[in-house]
């Protein structure tokens, strides 16, 4: 299984330039609101044509400008769940489901089909059901029938969790994970939640300004960001506003008034540093520098710490320590450090 696209574009101001490869399992979208990933979404899909550029599946070209291709929706065997759903709401589940496969005229196939998504998503005893009798997950399990029903080779998920609470959204998220695990075809996932990306994507691809920048697996590219909106994007608060390199595994942070040892070699080129919240810790020897903390966030396990490093310039907004416990403002420790191995690298 592979999807490749690289396609361009222009939309007023903004330019969508999306090149990526993926090659089975799910790759992940991950990008703030209004950075292109839904539209790369619907230029697959054939909802919309790029103005350049080719999109192929699985050795079938979907979009190519220079050949004049361009296969409507209904010929890409692509499925697509939109973030609303998009369920038909004078429609039960079961009409809804039979939508994904109105072409079928064989009534014994299209019933086999029904009751083949119907237990593999879970839906017995809801076939007649409209969509407002239905929960926020039910009605997820119904589009995602509708789409399974007709076997699509590449399935695309349009930040699915959106529209439900916390506590849905996590039971639906582990539910998900594994029904996605025995599809095998490709899948993409848009999502703007770091936390979604690492536990439903094998690979992720950060988008940022209609620019897609690279594909990694999920664990390195938490372990490693390499770039400033990566690293803002999979949840690294604290990022300086420049570094310069200093040595072969050493770099100075102007704003911050200090310099970091690091487990990574240095390049040329390196634009900021980023530690995350989490990271910052009051019994490591390595990097550790006075501070002055100047506010705190009690959070139901955790207590959010915001402080300044000593010789911290004044233009730098305050740093961001995540201490575990309730009570984390007493006892404050007058120095923090922070493991090398934990200094982030951005270009």
């Amino acid at each position: 299984m592979s999807l490749t696209v690289d396609i361009h574009k222009q939309l007023g101001r903004f330019s969508l330039d999306a090149s990526f490869r993926a090659d089975g399992g799910t790759l992940g979208l991950l990008g703030a609101s209004g950075s292109g990933k839904s539209f790369t979404l619907k230029c697959i899909a054939g909802i919309e044509r790029p103005d350049r550029g080719k999109i192929l599946l699985n050795g079938v070209t979907l979009f190519d400008s220079e050949r004049w291709i361009n296969l409507p929706p209904q010929k890409r065997r692509v499925g697509y769940l939109f973030q609303n759903y998009a369920l038909f709401p004078n429609m039960t589940v079961r009409q809804n489901i039979l939508c994904g496969i109105r072409w079928e005229r064989d009534r014994a196939r299209r019933a086999a089909e029904l009751r083949r998504v119907v237990e593999l998503l879970h839906l017995q005893g809801l076939e007649e059901q409209r969509p407002d009798q239905l929960s926020g997950g039910q009605q997820q399990r119904t589009a995602l029938a509708r789409i399974l029903v007709s076997r699509p080779e590449l399935l695309m998920l349009d930040e699915p969790f959106s529209a439900l609470d916390e506590h849905l959204r996590d039971q639906l998220q582990i539910q998900m994970k594994k029904l996605l695990d025995t599809f095998d075809g490709d899948i993409l996932l848009v999502t703007h939640n770091h936390d979604e990306a690492y536990h439903m994507c094998e690979k992720a691809a950060v988008v940022d300004g209609g620019r897609i920048l690279g594909v990694r697996e999920t664990e390195l590219l938490f372990l490693d960001p390499g770039s400033v909106p990566a690293a803002r994007l999979t949840g690294c608060r604290n990022i300086s506003s420049a570094a310069r390199r200093v040595g072969a595994y050493e770099v100075e942070i102007p704003g911050w008034g200090i310099r970091l040892a690091t487990a990574r070699p240095v390049k040329e080129g390196v634009r900021a540093v980023g530690v995350r919240a989490g990271a910052f810790s009051h019994t490591c020897p390595e990097n550790r520098f006075p501070v002055s903390f100047t506010g705190h966030m009690e959070l139901p396990f955790e207590t959010q710490m915001c402080f300044r490093y000593e010789g911290q310039a004044e233009t730098e907004g305050e740093l961001w320590w995540s201490r575990p416990g309730r009570d984390g403002k007493k006892g404050l420790p007058q120095e923090l450090g922070v493991p090398r191995e934990d200094v982030l690298l951005l270009y």
